[in-house]
């Protein structure tokens, strides 16, 4: 059984067994007093919402819950929380779920305090500079699967459903003041939604090794993260209660956020897109898209894929044996091999790969692409021509 123990990289993170049953002692060191829990609709009818409403009541801790939440939170939601917020007087958030959640929950706490609409905060140029600092409140993250990675991010995504778009909102302050990571609240997690959100972290740390741009750090974290996760993964999905592979995928899911500092890529700019359009799951459509994006970019990741293999111990170092082992990956976890099977049409390519050339993602993709490229490449996953 691994350790308890606390770190401060990039926030202060209480890792181990049970410390849910710390996040009265997290509430105390940050002066919050009555704090609104952000989750989604189906979290809060869990065993583990208990878990978190018992460790409150038990120090007589005041509390309300916001749980209008979507799998992909849009700027209503965002709104409405921040609404509930004020009405009940709240002074922090606890963001408790998935990255829906998380993301929520950030995100009203960053806008609790703002005169501005949360789009004026889109990351593009220095708009974050436009925040009132003083109007953001305090977040406690505590992620409930591993995937995302958002309980250590600067951003978080929020669809604008007026225009069908996924957007980036970015602000150093949106980092959580403290993030618990506790793997007994992902013993429970359906099949389906342990392999999606493992293979989104498994893509968050290997675009951010493979995009451009000089940053040793990034790339030993997003390393180690992708060897976790091929250790892990599968355990996890086999085996729910495997306490020490539930642990290493909470961390590899974090490690992999901490890497993608230095970028992301075109699997991200289709899968914001077809999240935006179709509201699909954001893991799920990583999953699909992730070995047709290494089959566009291998002219610009092979030497890189070499190092990836070899530190994997996988047979005949290359992208191809790269892309082997990730087909071999999704067939034991059940996901399907095209977007056709996960019921997407293709009739929005043209403006699938139009829209994903604009989202930030692309301008750190491993090669420089444009939006012809993101059509084929979206064409691809749909056909499932590798």
């Amino acid at each position: 059984m691994l350790p308890t123990t606390n770190w401060n990289y990039p926030t202060t993170v209480w890792f181990g067994n049970d410390r849910i049953k710390d996040i009265a002692k997290a509430l105390k060191q940050l002066n919050i007093k009555k704090p609104l829990i952000v989750t989604d609709e189906a979290l809060v009818k869990l065993p583990i919402m208990e878990d978190l409403k018992n460790a409150l009541e038990s120090k007589d801790i005041s509390y309300c819950i916001f749980s209008d939440v979507q799998p992909n939170p849009t700027g209503k939601n965002v709104q409405n929380g921040v609404k509930k917020y004020i009405e009940n007087e709240n002074d922090g958030v606890i963001a408790f779920g998935g990255g829906s959640a998380l993301d929520a929950g950030k995100t009203i706490a960053f806008m609790s305090g703002q005169s501005l609409s949360v789009w004026d905060f889109e990351d593009v140029g220095d708009n974050w500079s436009r925040a009132d600092e003083n109007g953001i409140a305090k977040t406690i993250a505590i992620p409930t699967t591993a995937g995302t990675g958002s309980e250590v991010g600067r951003a978080t995504v929020i669809t604008d459903s007026d225009n069908h778009a996924k957007k980036i909102i970015f602000h150093p302050k949106l980092l959580p003041s403290i993030v618990i990571l506790d793997p007994i609240l992902t013993y429970n997690l359906p099949k389906h939604i342990t392999a999606w959100t493992g293979i989104d972290a498994l893509v968050h740390a290997i675009e951010a090794y493979c995009a451009p741009g000089f940053h040793p750090m990034a790339d030993g974290i997003a390393l180690e993260a992708i060897r976790l996760i091929k250790e892990n993964l599968v355990k996890v999905y086999e085996q729910p209660h495997n306490c020490d592979a539930r642990a290493y995928m909470l961390v590899a899911a974090m490690m992999g956020a901490t890497a993608f500092q230095k970028g992301l890529g075109s699997v991200h700019s289709i899968a914001h897109q077809l999240g935006g359009l179709y509201n699909m799951p954001h893991g799920l459509a990583n999953s699909i898209i992730l070995p047709y994006a290494l089959k566009q970019n291998k002219s610009a990741i092979e030497d890189k894929m070499i190092k990836l293999c070899e530190y994997l111990n996988i047979k005949n170092p290359s992208t191809d044996s790269f892309i082997k082992y990730i087909l071999g990956l999704r067939e034991k976890l059940e996901i399907p091999h095209t977007l056709k099977i996960a019921k997407i049409s293709n009739d929005k390519a043209k403006e699938i790969g139009e829209l994903a050339f604009k989202d930030p993602s692309t301008s750190t993709n491993a090669k420089k692409i444009n939006a012809q490229d993101l059509e084929v490449l979206f064409l691809s996953a749909y056909d499932g021509r590798i």
